[in-house]
């Protein structure tokens, strides 16, 4: 009997049945941390909700002083004491802690 022409026949994996095959070194391929972890908007509603009031220091060395009133993705307003409300861009403050 001749050995005819054998062909090797793979089954097509798409490209998720890749990745879902374990590592030839066992070790799972590492999850990369989410984008957003939260912290910034659990600090903002720990000092709305205690009325903390802040010092805010703005990239040109100027200090504000108030509490938070709220926030959103790219602003505050900030409740002062004998001066106007203020709502401050997230992006000119260089820090801020409590007063």
């Amino acid at each position: 009997m001749e050995p005819g022409n054998r062909r090797l026949i793979r089954p097509v994996l798409s490209a998720d049945a890749k990745e879902q095959r374990p590592r030839k070194d066992g070790l799972a391929k590492k999850v990369s941390p989410p984008d957003q972890t939260n912290a910034e908007n659990f600090y903002y509603l720990k000092q709305m909700q205690s009325k903390t009031p802040m010092t805010i220091v703005m990239k040109d060395g100027e200090e504000l002083k108030g509490v938070i009133e709220w926030y959103d993705k790219c602003c505050l307003k900030v409740n002062r004491e004998g001066a106007p409300n203020l709502l401050v861009y997230k992006s000119n403050i260089k820090y801020m802690h409590k007063a």
